[in-house]
């Protein structure tokens, strides 16, 4: 998916990852897997997406950058993290963040990580990943954050000209 036009000098990029109590095509996890393309959809229509990882299928969820093959990855980036918030708590997926204790086992770790970066750039998963252990390494920092613990995006210097 190509990203949308950079609207400010940063964006937000934000990955979570979880794992699945069963296998994909488990029926414990019908009512998550069948509703995958509404949500992306969703999120695809709301103020301030910007771009979100595909994979091979339309839902992202054969992008396993894990050795645990029943972790999946969502990445996405957004205009602010208003723009997040409100599509995370404000739409319909406010539901599957209430109900995801269904379809995921619960961590003793961070499993969502958000950080910023130059508008117009995406982040490789590998870049996602490193920043989730960042994380869970050393706590909320500037450099990778949480919902609790927000950074503001970064200044940018004028252009001297």
């Amino acid at each position: 998916m190509v990203p949308h036009q950079a609207h400010g000098r940063h964006h937000l990029a934000q990955v979570n990852v979880g794992k699945l109590v069963a296998p994909l095509d488990d029926p414990r996890i019908d009512d998550f897997r069948d509703n995958l393309e509404r949500i992306n959809l969703l999120a695809e229509a709301q103020p301030g997406f910007v771009w979100r990882a595909v994979g091979t299928g339309f839902d992202a969820t054969d992008l396993r950058p894990f050795e645990d093959q029943d972790l999946l990855v969502n990445a996405s980036v957004w205009e602010s993290l208003e723009a997040l918030a409100a599509f995370a708590y404000r739409t319909d997926h406010k539901e599957f963040v209430r109900r995801r204790h269904e379809w995921f086992q619960p961590s003793d770790q961070p499993t969502l990580v958000m950080w910023w970066l130059p508008a117009g750039q995406t982040p490789a998963l590998e870049d996602c990943v490193a920043r989730l252990d960042h994380l869970r390494a050393h706590g909320p920092t500037a450099h990778a954050f949480d919902f609790k613990t927000r950074f503001p995006a970064p200044a940018v210097a004028a252009a001297v000209g």
